[in-house]
């Protein structure tokens, strides 16, 4: 019998994930199951993806040998009290909220389960995601791999352990901000210079692109490839002065750590 693949919630984060699997066939359409409160967002992916859709979340409960639970924080207590008496003895539940710890998933179940908590960003979307993603004891090895290939669909995976998720949270869930205001900012000042702005937004979008692919590919240390485009009394030389004399590399480790300690602060207030 085929393994079933389900889905609660199914947002933009959720859609993602369902077209990465079934692009990477890593399950088939029809052994995929979502639920939705919109009737309009369950018609539009059944239609696009060819997956059994409900607005019935025990429905997609009781099928689901992979429940992955995709629905903002708050909404975590609800959905669980009303499906927890409905999963299957061995299912394994995948959460992707900030904040929530396994332990508090494990005890809004009441009981031990397979849990496997993971921490994606929005680049998924576009198929360049990086997850982390931490599981429980209560997984096997070879269920393990299955939930690490289905992530991959999306991007790239890094096993982690739970006490590391705060960090992950600052360096990957919430980092895409960061990297937009960057872009914006370069792309504003590319703007005051007179070049027209859908230009300058092309350019220093792709301009982030390819160094994070210098890094990723060529596995150098950045300031190594910093050094690289640095040349003596040469102009880049002279706008990372600048940057340094404003405080970049402080206020991006200041911003990380605000991040991490809010990420705490939200677990440890359950």
């Amino acid at each position: 019998m085929q393994r079933i693949l389900g889905l609660i919630g199914s947002g933009n984060m959720g859609q993602a994930i369902i077209g990465g699997i079934i692009k990477a066939e890593r399950f088939l359409p029809e052994n995929i199951f979502a639920s939705d409160v919109n009737e309009k967002t369950l018609t539009s992916i059944s239609e696009k993806y060819g997956i059994k859709t409900t607005i019935d979340n025990n429905e997609v409960a009781r099928a689901a040998d992979i429940l992955i639970l995709s629905v903002k924080p708050h909404l975590y207590p609800a959905v669980i009290r009303q499906i927890r008496d409905q999963i299957k003895q061995n299912a394994i539940i995948v959460t992707i909220a900030a904040g929530k710890a396994i332990r508090e998933t494990e005890e809004a179940f009441g009981r031990r389960i397979k849990v496997v908590r993971v921490m994606p960003n929005t680049p998924a979307l576009v198929g360049e995601g990086m997850t982390a993603l931490c599981p429980n004891d209560m997984l096997t090895e070879e269920e393990k791999e299955e939930v690490i290939h289905l992530f991959e669909s999306v991007g790239k995976v890094e096993v982690v352990p739970e006490n590391l998720m705060d960090a992950v949270t600052a360096v990957s869930g919430s980092s895409p901000a960061y990297v937009y205001l960057l872009i914006e900012a370069m792309a504003d000042a590319a703007v005051l210079s007179g070049m027209p702005r859908d230009q300058a937004y092309r350019m220093a979008s792709q301009a982030v692109l390819g160094s994070a692919k210098m890094v990723l590919e060529t596995g150098m240390h950045p300031g190594a490839l910093k050094d690289m485009v640095c040349s003596p009394g040469g102009t880049t030389i002279e706008a990372v002065s600048v940057l340094e004399e404003k405080g970049l590399r402080s206020a991006i480790i200041a911003a990380m750590k605000a991040c991490t300690d809010k990420s705490i602060a939200m677990t440890s207030q359950k």
